[in-house]
């Protein structure tokens, strides 16, 4: 089996928003609307606090609860465990925006743009009128990951295979692979470094993973 996820360094990631801005780039998403985002955040206890970045999106969760409150089975799990959104029967109802405890889904109404009513080339070449009035989120790119697969290709090593966010990383923050494979690169990370996923008590399974020190000892 395959199951796709990413993880990130929490030690390396400086907060450049680099993938925010690729995702942008990628999906051309509106204006409010950041598939990919970082959270700016102060850890600890006065005098021993930290800054900390953290790279946080759809986390394509094991048991995702905006799967089960869809009426209409818009939201589906692929066998990889991506989570994907059929956008010609989802009907924009927004049951899936409020059960995401993750705050990761958006529904926008009419099209908007960068530049107001400017549209730049690229919203232009991007713009998909399927996403008006429905439920929309990271995909994990699966369109390079399918891309990928059927040439040949890794993903997560071949960058034309591998989610734009992981290859716009400055500080090679980000990671991108198959945690059912032992060999792969998130497996090696996984099992070399303590981590943790967000919200775990909730029992969605994320599977975006945080590595919080990566310095050999």
């Amino acid at each position: 089996m395959t199951k796709w996820a990413i993880v990130a360094d929490l030690g390396r990631c400086v907060g450049c928003q680099t993938c925010t801005t690729a995702c942008r780039h990628a999906n051309a998403t509106p204006p409010g609307v950041q598939y990919r985002k970082v959270l700016d955040m102060e850890v600890g206890t006065f005098p021993d606090v930290r800054r900390v970045f953290v790279p946080v999106g759809c986390m394509h969760c094991d048991e995702p609860p905006c799967r089960d409150v869809c009426p209409t089975t818009a939201t589906k799990k692929r066998a990889d465990g991506m989570v994907t959104i059929d956008y010609d029967i989802c009907i924009g109802c927004g049951y899936c925006i409020v059960a995401c405890p993750y705050q990761a889904r958006y529904k926008v109404s009419k099209p908007t743009f960068a530049f107001k009513d400017q549209a730049t080339q690229n919203e232009l070449a991007r713009y998909d009128e399927r996403l008006l009035g429905v439920a929309q989120k990271c995909t994990f790119c699966v369109d390079r990951v399918d891309y990928g697969l059927a040439n040949g290709l890794t993903p997560g090593v071949a960058p034309e295979a591998t989610p734009a966010c992981v290859n716009a990383c400055l500080s090679k923050a980000l990671t991108f692979g198959d945690t059912d494979n032992p060999d792969s690169n998130v497996s090696k990370l996984l099992k070399r470094y303590k981590s943790f996923r967000m919200h775990e008590e909730l029992g969605t399974g994320p599977n975006i993973h945080y590595l919080w020190e990566t310095e050999d000892e």
